[in-house]
């Protein structure tokens, strides 16, 4: 009897399957345009240029059952955004078939891009875009106010942490 119950639990602590870091724009879920994913990457490149920091934008067609943030965290260690040694990378994801989008940030850019900050951008960049049928532009809005953060010198960027979450 136990062995039956441990062999059909085994599919709960499968990993999910990701997809493969194919770029700083992974659109799997097909939301995207050519060109705005061209424009994404840009300006994407341009933040690693400048900054060292890493942010990829993935949207995904399921969460596989998984909560956005166990499958986020899993992704994010999958895919090792962000210098080893610095950890500063992060993911904005999107799921539309869940309707679920996430921040997920690496422990280095915690203090710059903190979960209360990630939640202000969810609802005021990403989220009022979604509920029109936007999911593009908010998927923009979204990655615009993070790169807007994370391209800020480490004082700004506390500074407009302190300034959004009073």
């Amino acid at each position: 009897m136990a062995l039956a119950v441990w062999v059909i639990a085994l599919p709960a602590f499968a990993a999910p399957k990701f997809p493969p870091l194919s770029g700083r724009v992974v659109d799997g879920a097909n939301i995207l345009s050519p060109q705005v994913e061209a424009d994404l990457t840009g300006k994407l490149k341009a933040l690693e240029d400048s900054t060292g920091r890493q942010l990829v934008v993935a949207t995904v067609p399921s969460l596989q059952g998984y909560e956005i943030e166990d499958y986020g965290y899993q992704l994010g260690r999958t895919w090792g955004l962000g210098a080893k040694d610095r950890d500063d990378g992060a993911i904005l994801l999107v799921a539309p078939t869940e309707k679920k989008v996430r921040i997920e940030v690496g422990y280095g850019l915690e203090p710059v891009l903190t979960d209360a900050l990630s939640s202000v951008i969810i609802q005021s960049a990403i989220l009022p875009n979604f509920k029109a049928g936007d999911l593009e532009g908010g998927v923009v809005a979204g990655t615009d106010a993070i790169l807007k953060q994370l391209s800020l010198p480490d004082d700004e960027a506390r500074a407009n942490v302190a300034q959004t979450v009073a």
